[in-house]
């Protein structure tokens, strides 16, 4: 059965310039994007999706981090979305993943860990819905073919 599940792209990955390499592991393992934005994240919106780490001592730094400057919001769609992409992603403390994985290989930091993954199928939906109207989520077909134009043929 397809899911869907949100990533964001913080602001590490932008300034990097590892965006392209971190989404084409997502299509090269046949992913669908369904979803994608570059938005500024505020203040309100991060403690809305960080609700659980408000109270943390570390939650200004973050908040910080992610409202500061850019990130990029994906709507990912495919089978077993939500556990196949988190094992993709890898642990949160990117010191401790596995090379292989996206933090393994590209960070070993816990607060600047380059993406987020939502790590249920209920969480998910929520996030999606936080980050996406459903006008700006779109179903096609993926094809190896190349698209062609009207005027190709």
């Amino acid at each position: 059965m397809k899911e869907r599940t949100l990533l964001l792209l913080k602001p590490d990955a932008i300034h990097r310039a590892i965006v392209g390499s971190i989404v084409s592991r997502f299509e090269q393992k046949g992913f669908k994007i369904v979803g994608m934005k570059m938005i500024k994240m505020s203040k309100e919106l991060s403690k809305d999706h960080y609700s659980h780490l408000v109270s943390k001592p570390f939650y200004h730094d973050l908040e910080k981090f992610v409202t500061e400057n850019p990130i990029i919001a994906l709507v990912i769609e495919g089978k077993e979305a939500v556990e196949v992409i988190r094992l993709i992603v890898g642990p949160t403390n990117a010191s401790k993943a596995s090379g292989g994985t996206l933090r393994g290989d590209f960070s070993n930091s816990t607060s600047r860990n380059i993406i987020h993954a939502s790590d249920s199928k209920e969480a998910a939906v929520k996030e999606i819905a936080r980050f996406f109207k459903p006008s700006e989520l779109f179903d096609y077909h993926l094809t190896n073919e190349p698209f062609l134009y009207a005027s190709d043929e």
